[in-house]
């Protein structure tokens, strides 16, 4: 599309869409941005406190789920695109309750296209991820042409939004665009992932645990590299065409706490291997020469450069780590994390 000036976020509490909202005033000077966010446990509005008094941006509180709710969104609203991260994304979490999930990134990606297209909304960006393809061998790299074979609750619920996308631009014409990326790390990251759990673990000396053997592969990609390519899609990307997101930088989960701990200077005795995820993909990796060659993107951040910045950031931010990681977060973390290492013992 030519030009956005009003953008809806979806999910813009959250981890990488908190960032993309930032990374988007930051870069285009004539954008207005609107943070639609559920808040539920993973949404933090403290991690946009500085955008508070942009008058660029404005928060609405929200379900994508609620017809009502989006609708009056659009009513209020004339946006030019939409780019859609709100979703319900642990794994572990999708194991317990499914539901949840199909709610929220399936049927509520159907509020966001129907609204979009009864409101003339000219474009449509799904968030979408690696996961859809389900797992890889010992070699090779997702393409965008790779089939879809999502094998946990939380995967199929992407995949189906993504389904629904595609229909909206095949049926209705709306000027859809589907990205799927790689595992995202960096600033802003609820504790329940990988990287910054085992930075608050290793900082507070408990034990890091590491699903099975910890060689399952992630194609690790850094948020600010993400925000870019998002950037480099909604503005150029070819309608109803699907864009691989990747760091090109394939590394097994024990390679990546045991490159922290580094970082922290702390032992590699706090490791701990816990029974491994139910369905646990072993590998990930994307070939994003699509994006690359139509779009002109490229990463612009050193994968160890970026960790060490990464870590920089929590150590400079404890105490938002802090308050992110206390109340609901807390039994979710004794029920998945420490349950687990008892009965890995």
């Amino acid at each position: 599309m030519d030009s956005c000036k009003t953008l809806l976020v979806t999910g813009g509490a959250g981890f990488i869409g908190g960032n993309f909202a930032r990374y988007m005033l930051e870069t285009h000077a004539d954008m207005a941005i609107v943070n639609f966010d559920a808040l539920t446990y993973a949404g933090n509005l403290e991690s946009l406190a500085d955008l508070e008094n942009n008058p660029r941006y404005a928060f609405v509180k929200g379900s994508v789920a609620d017809k009502a709710a989006v609708e009056r969104l659009f009513a209020e609203h004339r946006f030019d695109a939409v780019a859609h991260f709100a979703a319900e994304t642990h794994v572990d979490r999708s194991l317990t309750d499914a539901e949840l999930f199909i709610e929220t990134n399936a049927l509520g990606t159907q509020r966001l296209l129907d609204a979009a297209r009864a409101h003339g909304v000219k474009r449509h960006v799904q968030i979408s991820t690696d996961e859809v393809y389900g797992s890889l061998g010992p070699q090779g790299e997702f393409t965008e042409a790779s089939p879809i074979q999502p094998n946990n609750p939380y995967a199929a619920s992407k995949a189906a939004a993504d389904f629904l996308v595609r229909a909206a631009f095949k049926t209705h014409k709306l000027e859809t665009v589907i990205t799927r990326c790689s595992n995202n790390f960096g600033p802003f990251q609820f504790p329940e992932k990988l990287i910054p759990l085992m930075i608050a673990n290793a900082l507070e000396d408990k034990p890091l645990p590491v699903y099975g053997d910890g060689l399952h592969v992630r194609d690790w990609l850094y948020v600010l590299d993400h925000c870019s390519a998002i950037d480099a899609v909604l503005h150029k990307g070819k309608p109803g065409e699907i864009y691989n997101i990747g760091g090109h930088k394939d590394v097994p989960n024990i390679e990546v706490v045991r490159t922290l701990l580094g970082i922290l200077g702390k032992p590699e005795s706090l490791i701990r291997h816990v029974q491994d995820r139910p369905g646990h993909d072993r590998r990930y990796a994307m070939d994003s020469t699509k994006i690359r060659q139509e779009l002109g993107w490229e990463p612009a951040h050193n994968f160890e450069d970026a960790l060490r910045r990464t870590v920089e950031w929590y150590l400079d931010n404890r105490a938002w780590q802090e308050r992110a990681r206390s109340g609901a977060y807390q039994d979710y973390y004794k029920t998945m994390y420490e349950e687990r290492l008892v009965n890995a013992s």
